[in-house]
């Protein structure tokens, strides 16, 4: 039996609007309110409605369309400046284009449940891709329970019901650490704001293989730091200054590991030889540091095609399952060996 096509007539009288008010919030007309154009396109997407052909033209006729939305970062502006986000932006861009998707950036920075739910019905994407938790957590559990369009990259927590993408951080921060205690080094610092869900799994890792190392993990080791240059660069000139002994340096991202080098070098000190430096990411500025930065890779290419697939390919339990990516340790130079 061949399946009844929804038509404009039918949406609006589930909606209880007219046909032209109908018509007008599925092209976004200013002239209809947020709520009931929110209201008409959720019902649309249930109805299976073809409203993509209301929206305008692009050059090429992409088959879907995935938003991708950064929430706020605890205690800190969202940059999108972050060499980071570009990485993962080119691993989800590749594998968009292999599926001849589209995909755009949105403008809003969620920081509620009410600002996923306005994230996720204000524009007609078939997906969403949520760069990061920061504090979300109980708000993407919640969000789960009406919406299936999307997919978070970060950390997997306890009773996760929304799928997530990301590096296994506990056995990256593991690695890295571990590396270091290989290399004899003593006064292992972790340089990072250990708040975030994937820093403090980074950190946790960190912790294990100092524990396993019997090396001292006191509290003057671990260094807060936001996820830029200066802040990583001022933090270890403190610690320096304050006369905080340190051998090693587990760095939260490359970009603080890019800041611990330059305050290192700065307070008369040398990378390798008075302090090792690992970072984590492996982004591209990784190995043309000076030195080059040894660093923990995460596969953003295999991320942004995984990510893809949760979104387009999979419906129900396997579609909410989230996934952990392997990492791998790149040694350079900054580390002496």
């Amino acid at each position: 039996m061949t399946k009844k096509t929804t038509r404009l007539e039918d949406l609006a009288k589930r909606a209880g609007v007219s046909v032209s008010t109908a018509s007008r919030a599925l092209n976004d007309s200013p002239s209809v309110n947020m709520r009931t154009k929110q209201a008409i396109w959720k019902l649309a997407r249930e109805l299976d409605y073809p409203f993509r052909r209301h929206m305008p033209a692009g050059p090429i006729g992409a088959k879907a369309t995935i938003s991708i939305v950064v929430p706020k970062p605890q205690d800190r502006d969202t940059r999108l400046s972050d060499p980071f986000f570009f990485e993962l932006l080119a691993g989800v861009g590749d594998a968009a284009r292999e599926r001849d998707c589209d995909i755009h950036i949105s403008h809003v920075t969620p920081g509620s449940y009410d600002d996923l739910v306005m994230s996720m019905t204000t524009h007609r994407a078939d997906g969403v891709i949520f760069v990061g938790q920061s504090t979300l957590h109980n708000a993407f559990n919640r969000l789960a329970e009406t919406e299936g369009r999307f997919v978070v990259w970060g950390a997997e927590l306890p009773e996760q019901r929304y799928c997530c993408v990301g590096s296994d951080n506990f056995a990256g921060g593991r690695r890295a650490a571990a590396h270091l205690a290989r290399l004899g080094r003593k006064r292992i610092a972790f340089l990072g704001q250990s708040e975030a869900p994937e820093v403090m799994q980074r950190f946790r890792g960190y912790r294990d293989a100092l524990d396993a190392a019997g090396l001292d993990v006191s509290d003057e080791l671990v260094i807060p730091s936001h996820f830029d240059v200066e802040s990583a660069e001022a933090s270890i000139e403190a610690v320096v200054k304050n006369g905080v002994e340190i051998d090693g340096i587990v760095a939260a991202s490359d970009v603080i590991a890019f800041g611990a080098i330059r305050g290192l070098q700065l307070a008369g000190l040398t990378v390798p030889k008075d302090v090792s430096v690992v970072g984590y990411d492996n982004i591209s500025f990784a190995r043309y540091s000076n030195p080059a930065l040894t660093t923990i890779d995460q596969d953003m290419a295999a991320a942004g095609r995984l990510i893809l697939s949760k979104l387009l390919d999979f419906r129900g339990p396997q579609a909410r399952r989230s996934e952990r990516l392997s990492t791998d340790l790149i040694v350079r130079a900054s580390c002496g060996a």
